[in-house]
């Protein structure tokens, strides 16, 4: 007989930690410090990812090494950093925005599918990826002008594209040739792109540990004690891998779009239709899911890196329960 309701919430509340039972202050404190920490050793796919988005057709490299080796060999190891300090300035607020935004629509999302008596891993799905979407809406704002001022720092002097002196030089001259919504080049492909993949993300993420949960007959045992910390940890990095998977696949054409449109200087401004044509013209479809490979690495390490950082750091930041 299957697991009554109430027993599966159980089962999967013994992993849990809700908003309401966490340390604020040193949530944001703590947590600064620890994505840092992840954004340090994951920034140099996003700069390669990048890079074979826009390259042009005569320049592109074959494949994700190759775009390393150039860098290494133009640059050295501070080449796979370019534009790392814009990134992580701007971080810290938006991650604060998009985690609070998070935590709360999630809480409130359950309660408001809870009437329908769905499955657990349906219930899930909704809350997680509803909440997902929504955070990523309001983090844009912050994240979208930090996204223009990195990617062009990142492919500076290559394939044709400008080069700055800095994070300040990239906004100060996108202002002055296209006014204050430069910075918001691609904001709706934005929009369309990350609050989608958050929500497919999240989604995917809450749905599969509840699925691996209940193969792993969690909770089915009503006298069973709470799981190990390696076994719940082991569970959360397969949802991890298994939502960036399912993310990227799914994201990478508008990503592309989305990148391709941004780096582009004004002179040479097109629309995303004109950038679709382009790509499909010149690579056939294929050239949509351009970094595609580091993408796919990217959004499973990341993921999977990020939410064993982010429950790591709910459990540390627990309010003990006197």
């Amino acid at each position: 007989m299957a697991a009554a309701p109430s027993a599966r919430a159980h089962s999967y509340g013994q992993t849990e930690i809700n908003w309401d039972k966490l340390d604020k202050t040193k949530f944001y404190v703590v947590g600064a410090g620890l994505f840092t920490g992840v954004t340090v050793a994951l920034y140099p796919v996003s700069v390669v990812k990048t890079r074979m988005q826009v390259a042009s057709k005569d320049v592109a490299e074959k494949n994700a090494f190759s775009v390393i080796r150039a860098i290494l060999k133009a640059d050295g190891v501070p080449g796979l950093y370019r534009g790392f300090g814009t990134v992580i300035t701007g971080a810290i607020p938006a991650r604060i925005i998009f985690l609070t935004a998070l935590e709360t629509t999630k809480v409130a999302a359950l309660k408001m599918v809870e009437p329908f008596k769905l499955s657990e891993p349906t219930e899930a799905a909704i809350a997680n990826g509803l909440a997902g979407m929504i955070a990523s809406l309001f983090s844009q704002a912050v994240f979208v002008p930090i996204d223009v001022v990195s990617q062009k720092l990142m492919v500076q002097g290559y394939s044709g594209h400008a080069k700055y002196s800095g994070g300040l030089d990239v906004a100060r001259k996108v202002i002055k040739s296209e006014g204050i919504w430069g910075l918001y080049r691609g904001f709706g492909l934005s929009v369309m792109t990350y609050s989608p993949s958050s929500a497919v993300w999240w989604a995917s993420y809450g749905s599969s540990q509840r699925l691996i949960w209940s193969l792993l007959d969690q909770g089915i045992d009503h006298g069973e004690v709470a799981p190990s910390q390696s076994k719940i940890m082991s569970v959360q990095a397969t949802g991890g891998i298994i939502a960036g998977a399912t993310a990227s696949c799914i994201t990478t054409p508008l990503d592309t779009i989305k990148t391709r449109l941004q780096v582009m200087g004004h002179e040479k401004q097109k629309t995303a239709r004109q950038v679709v044509k382009g790509l499909i013209m010149d690579e056939g479809w294929k050239g949509l899911y351009r970094g595609l490979g580091p993408r796919f690495f990217s959004m499973s390490a990341w993921g999977t890196s990020m939410i064993l950082t982010y429950e790591y750091l709910k459990r540390l930041c627990t309010i003990e329960e006197l």
